[in-house]
């Protein structure tokens, strides 16, 4: 099977070895944000050793943490080895909770940061991408369903592949731990119907101009598209604080 490019990130090789911990957390993202799928039997741990260049006891450490967490199971015997179990999507209330707990300058601060990395990926996705990555872009625009964790799952997927399609290694492990860390929270309010269409033209646009290879179009349209999120995100945060 054909890798897409945000997925493959995913196994790029640490830069330091030894790292149990990285190798945990790059897994951790990957499952949370649905490119490795519920079910799903993960490479062996001499293959993973290999793809992240690390060494096989610290594999196997990686993957205890994981089972500790609930997120990979493993299997003896014929056809074993380790699976992954996808946790239930957190529940809207928990997300809310997490919601009015920020504070407004906690929420443009995680805009600032995700607004300037999305940004560039996006302008470097319109330099770099391939004819095949443009046609991953544009399989991801049509994602965008209905249902909270439907939507955002869109939203992670068309970014990630977007950061993936830049070329940049650093920039895509960056967006998978943004997204990891605050997609849910961030696109939160785009499951609303009016927010929903308008993510569906931002994407439109966004992958028409990388497609065009403009760059500085492509960024100043992932930007705005960031921050009208935040701005949303900001309004939901003050009604919530205010009930």
């Amino acid at each position: 099977m054909t890798e897409s490019a945000a997925r493959s990130a995913v196994f790029a090789p640490l830069e330091q070895r030894g790292r149990a911990e990285t190798v945990a957390k790059r897994l951790t993202d990957a499952i949370s944000l649905g490119l490795l799928e519920d079910g799903e039997q993960l490479p062996s741990e001499s293959e993973l050793a290999a793809r992240f260049g690390v060494s096989t006891v610290t594999i196997r450490e990686a993957l205890t943490a994981l089972r500790q967490q609930e997120l990979v199971e493993t299997r003896r015997g014929r056809g074993g080895g380790s699976f992954v179990r996808t946790p239930a999507d957190r529940a809207k209330a928990t997300v809310r909770a997490r919601l009015r707990e920020m504070t407004l300058a906690e929420i443009r601060d995680i805009g600032d940061e995700y607004s300037a990395i999305a940004g560039t990926a996006a302008r470097l996705a319109a330099e770099r991408a391939s004819a095949e990555d443009i046609a991953r872009i544009g399989t991801s625009v049509d994602e965008l369903g209905s249902g909270e964790s439907g939507v955002q799952r869109a939203e992670r997927t068309f970014h990630l592949e977007v950061a993936a399609s830049g070329q940049s290694p650093r920039l895509t492990q960056l967006e998978v731990r943004l997204q990891g860390e605050f997609g849910a929270l961030l696109w939160l309010p785009t499951s609303e119907q009016g927010a929903l269409r308008a993510a569906r033209e931002a994407h439109t646009a966004i992958a028409a101009a990388i497609a065009d290879a403009d760059g500085p179009r492509a960024r100043e349209l992932t930007e705005k598209h960031v921050l009208e999120a935040i701005e949303q995100l900001a309004e939901l945060h003050m009604r919530l604080s205010t009930t």
